[in-house]
């Protein structure tokens, strides 16, 4: 039959520390053999106690026995007489001493009067006291005239002596030695548990060491760290080696790992290099033939020529605009940052919006910029990622938006910073797209009239990755009036002169906390 554990206790079983369980079970053991011990001792004192008691009471019944005498009065009756000191002795302590007949009559008493009952020879329990009995004999007249009055049987009993002792101070001793050795088993049960839960602590504290250490290395993700151990050659020791190893595979592991995504990334980035000079060569001739084809005269046999040149042309145009996405991204990936230099974002945005007005195609594009007058919004940066940002954002909205969209690019300095802000009046993005629309191949559904070879995928995933790689943030929200509004914030460059007035290094100025600035206006000067 197997016991069941509530499950109350299981869940506090569960939830107890390893120390503290190990303190329980010392404390059970100890209470279990000092109990046993208990038991083991108080029975034998208690019955020490009481053979003790009654060899004593037997003792003084015996010396009460014998000093009794029977001696003629004057007018000749013969009297029992007894050792006075003797009684008053063995009356103390509410104890009670009695001579009755063989009717049970009392011939001479002393202490208090308490019922003894039938005189029986041996020890009785009568309750409050014990009580024992013995037997007085008689004889012949000795010379004097006096009777013989004797312990031993000569002629039969002609009286008993009845002595009787309270059993008050048996039990309280008693009471008092069950007492010492309950106390004594709470103690020493006590004393186990927090003697056990001392060793435990100081057992466990080279885990605790551990436990420490490994958060750390959680922490950190740092498994090169050193852990812990313990001076003692013990079990301990054993976890500590076994996970110093563990964390040197790990380590180890986790260099292969890099070396291999170091490898993938260089791979790709090699790859999308080399494809570059096939391409450039591939869009050259097509070109070259797209150009001859045109040509008055040229040798033109059918309009389908043309049409499958134009389309190769634009398929190895998209070709090499996915390797230059690809490559960029790969070069993100491994950390690698292109050469920078103080850039005029004004004149960024004003780039870009002229190479995608070849993408307007109706969209009426507006640009809000800085007047010549006011400082300059420069950046640190790579200009041709800068301008890879501000083209996507823009062929973003001109792509994904209805003819005749407007769209405006904005900029403008904050405080330590510049918001380049790019916004339409489209149908906008729906919020299920908003987490991962920022994500690489996210390819939300086509505006009507838009060619889907217009749209790798990449677009918004290298604004994010450019942005990042300057410091700044990039961030979508709703426009004012309806459509979809691009924030990118990047930290503005600041000059360190050295003392000999030149500038020796640029530092990053961190993103300002900013409160958003209202759309402006989709007016102003229309790059189509």
């Amino acid at each position: 039959m197997r016991l069941r554990v509530p499950g109350a206790l299981r869940r506090m079983r569960l939830r107890l520390p390893v120390r503290r369980k190990l303190a329980i079970v010392s404390a059970g053991l100890t209470f279990a053999i000092l109990l046993l011990f208990a038991l083991v001792v108080g029975a034998f004192t208690e019955q020490k106690l009481r053979s003790s008691f009654d060899n004593d009471l037997r003792a003084t019944a015996a010396d009460l026995q014998g000093s009794f005498r029977i001696e003629r009065d004057d007018k000749g009756n013969p009297q029992l007489q007894a050792n006075p000191a003797l009684l008053r002795i063995a009356a103390a302590g509410g104890a009670s001493v009695r001579v009755v007949d063989r009717e049970n009559r009392v011939i001479r008493a002393a202490g208090p009067p308490i019922d003894l009952g039938t005189p029986n020879e041996g020890v009785r329990d009568m309750g409050d006291h014990m009580v024992v009995a013995r037997p007085l004999f008689a004889g012949s007249l000795d010379p004097t005239g006096s009777f013989l009055l004797t312990p031993e049987p000569i002629d039969g009993a002609v009286a008993f002596v009845q002595y009787a002792k309270p059993k008050q101070n048996l039990e309280t001793t008693t009471a008092r030695v069950r007492l010492f050795l309950a106390l004594g088993v709470l103690g020493g049960t006590l004393l186990a548990f927090f003697a056990g839960l001392a060793v435990a602590r100081r057992a466990m504290r080279p885990i605790a060491d551990l436990t420490k250490a490994a958060r750390e290395v959680a922490r950190t993700r740092d498994p090169a760290m050193t852990l812990p151990k313990p001076h003692a050659n013990d079990e301990v020791a054993d976890l500590a080696d076994t996970l110093e190893d563990m964390l040197g595979s790990l380590d180890a592991a986790r260099g292969e790992t890099e070396l291999a995504l170091e490898r993938q990334r260089e791979f790709v980035a090699d790859a999308s290099h080399e494809l570059r000079t096939p391409l450039t060569s591939i869009l050259a001739n097509l070109e070259l033939l797209e150009a001859e084809l045109e040509r008055p005269g040229g040798p033109r046999d059918s309009g389908d020529a043309a049409e499958i040149a134009a389309s190769a042309l634009r398929s190895s145009r998209r070709m090499r605009r996915l390797v230059g996405d690809l490559l960029l991204l790969a070069r993100g990936d491994a950390g690698r940052q292109a050469t920078r230099a103080p850039v005029n974002l004004a004149q960024i945005v004003r780039d870009a919006a002229a190479e995608a007005a070849a993408l307007a195609s109706g969209h009426p594009v507006s640009l809000d910029l800085p007047s010549d007058d006011e400082p300059a919004p420069t950046v640190d940066g790579a200009p041709d990622d800068l301008h890879r940002l501000v083209l996507n954002l823009l062929e973003n909205a001109l792509v994904h938006t209805p003819a005749g969209t407007p769209v405006v690019a904005s900029l403008r300095r904050l405080e330590g910073a510049v918001c380049l802000e790019v916004a339409d009046r489209g149908p906008g993005v729906p919020a299920a797209l908003r987490e991962r629309i920022f994500e690489r191949f996210t390819r939300p559904g086509l505006s009507e009239g838009r060619r889907p070879a217009a749209s790798t995928g990449l677009g918004l995933a290298i604004v994010r990755a450019v942005a990042e790689a300057h410091g700044g943030e990039v961030e979508i929200c709703d426009a004012e009036g309806g459509g979809a509004l691009f924030r990118v914030t990047l930290p503005t460059q600041k000059a360190i002169r050295s003392p000999s007035g030149g500038v020796r290094a640029l530092e990053q100025e961190p993103v300002p906390d900013r409160e958003p600035k209202p759309v402006p206006d989709l007016r102003g000067t229309d790059t189509t």
